[in-house]
């Protein structure tokens, strides 16, 4: 089985840009605009990786994960931070809210597929 992967990200570009390297190197994808539709998704759906945006309408990254991590059953998803964000604090909030991994825009699509197999246990 195909390991599956929510994008969340409101820009529509990023998203196929990053589900299309993703599917490229195996996983089943699926897309997400904001917070809200994600945690809608999450619910709905178990997923084995999160690629999360920060900058976001509605409820950004951040928020997003927090809801995440306080569900007993699958908090323990790993995510990703994908933004174009880079200072030091940037960083040290998405650990504050136990994301697996930041990543800068634009990522590198070798990175991304690999950080992904790590994270999901994938070969």
């Amino acid at each position: 089985m195909k390991p599956w992967v929510l994008i969340v990200d409101d820009s529509a570009s990023v998203r196929g840009f990053h589900g299309a390297i993703l599917r490229n190197a195996g996983f089943e994808v699926d897309e997400a605009a904001n917070g809200y539709e994600a945690l809608e998704k999450y619910y709905m759906k178990k997923f084995d990786l999160l690629l999360v945006d920060v900058n976001m309408p509605k409820m950004h990254g951040y928020e997003l994960i927090r809801q995440i991590r306080k569900d007993n059953l699958y908090g323990f998803v790993p995510v990703i931070v994908i933004s174009t964000e880079s200072g030091k604090n940037d960083y040290l909030e998405a650990f504050r809210v136990e994301a697996n991994l930041y990543l800068e825009k634009p990522v590198d699509p070798i990175y991304l597929q690999l950080s992904a197999k790590m994270l999901t246990g994938m070969r």
